[in-house]
């Protein structure tokens, strides 16, 4: 009798991610130190090879093979909440830094908050629009959950497309207007906290983007049914993650912080 777990067969693939990983790293550091980008570029060659990839394997297993029983979708379900666990404890350390310092400013930053010398954003110009528009495609990538469930496909695709041109959209938008501030990430405790929170908050946008547009070449492929569309909804729960945690950044660093 065929067991309900899926036994994963040998996978080079976690190996080269990680020399990826390490080339990505050190070529970074090497690259602030003067000595040249290459190393850095064949770090990010050598992840996007290994994204596609194993991205390719897993989507063999669940949309061909079949191993992606119930018993396997609840267990990538669990492991899904407990990534997105880990990455609200990544968030926390941010914030945790962010209220250590404004609640009671050192003398070291003229016991104010914001630092003497720091001109914050207005929270009433781009970052209202940015909220905006992330709330917007949290309401487009549930109307295309809701539409995948009936089986209508086209709106699905539709929706979901609008979803990845808001985050895109939100990019764009948040590039703008780290061009605009006044300050840097190395003015103060007040920079870096900000440039740092923003910073890994706006790659996450930049991720859930390509996780959602690599999900809608999926819908297209009528990989996904009403009934098994997990890899959907991972990056769904992923989505709405990021507009949560925007909301936070922007009532707390943008509004009360400014």
């Amino acid at each position: 009798m065929r067991n309900p777990f899926h036994l994963v067969e040998f996978s080079p693939w976690p190996l080269t991610g990680s020399i990826g990983g390490l080339c990505l790293t050190v070529g970074m550091a090497s690259w602030f130190h003067g000595l040249g980008m290459s190393l850095f570029f064949l770090g990010i060659l050598i992840t996007i090879l290994t994204m596609f990839q194993w991205w390719r394997d897993v989507i063999r297993e669940a949309a061909f093979q079949g191993y992606h029983t119930l018993k396997v979708n609840q267990g990538m379900r669990l492991g899904m909440i407990l990534f997105i666990v880990s990455e609200i404890c990544f968030f926390f350390a941010f914030f945790w830094s962010f209220f250590h310092s404004s609640l009671s400013p050192c003398v070291d930053i003229g016991s104010c908050w914001p630092p003497t010398g720091v001109t914050p954003l207005d929270p009433f110009q781009v970052p209202l629009l940015n909220t905006a528009v992330l709330l917007s495609s949290g309401v487009s990538v549930t109307w295309a959950h809701h539409s995948l469930i009936e089986g209508d496909r086209k709106n699905s695709m539709i929706s979901l497309g609008i979803t990845v041109l808001l985050g895109v959209y939100f990019s764009f938008l948040q590039a703008g207007e780290y061009m605009e501030t006044s300050f840097s990430i190395a003015d103060s405790v007040y920079g870096s906290t900000f440039f740092v929170a923003t910073g890994f908050h706006g790659l996450h946008v930049l991720i859930g983007s390509t996780f959602l547009l690599v999900t809608l070449w999926r819908i297209y492929k009528n990989h996904f049914s009403s009934s098994h569309h997990f890899g959907f909804e991972a990056a769904a729960w992923y989505w709405h993650f990021v507009d949560v945690v925007w909301l936070f950044l922007y009532i707390f660093i943008y509004w009360w912080g400014s």
